[in-house]
């Protein structure tokens, strides 16, 4: 059973935080193009919807994660809690800081379908750095999940 909770655990990060990593990734760059010739307004729209839907996908990471830690008999250590606690930070990034952002890009971008000089030029910066952040905080729970301090792989 632990085997297979492993799995939907890594299967669920791979196909649910990968896309959000990307898409928010491509977000700035794509925004940036957008305020310079409205082109690039539909493929905005797709990568903020990507975003939303698989932050909502990624809540099944920690959930499997929790029963694969509880198989394990590790709930308590040091490497998972700290990974808990980047994950919830990484979470909170997304969902109150990164999502709110590309909704308020999204709308300032178009007005009756043309676009609008309104973001300041600070936004795509702004929302480059918050997803570098993300990026960061996931990039560092995988590698705690890799190494996990004191694990019985012996690695």
């Amino acid at each position: 059973m632990t085997k297979l909770l492993l799995s939907l655990h890594v299967l669920a990060a791979i196909v649910a935080v990968g896309p959000v990593t990307v898409a928010a990734s491509m977000f700035p760059a794509t925004l940036r193009r957008a305020l310079g010739d409205g082109d690039a307004q539909t493929t905005l729209r797709t990568l903020h919807r990507i975003c939303r839907v698989y932050a909502g996908l990624g809540i099944a990471v920690p959930l499997f994660g929790f029963a694969t830690a509880s198989s394990l008999g590790v709930l308590g250590d040091a490497w998972l809690i700290i990974s808990i606690l980047l994950t919830a930070a990484a979470a909170g990034v997304l969902a109150l800081l990164i999502l709110p952002a590309q909704d308020r890009a999204l709308a300032e971008t178009t007005s009756s379908g043309t676009p609008s000089p309104a973001p300041t030029p600070s936004t795509p910066s702004r929302i480059a750095m918050l997803t570098g952040i993300f990026n960061l905080l996931w990039a560092t729970v995988t590698v705690l999940m890799i190494i996990r301090p004191g694990s019985t792989t012996g690695v």
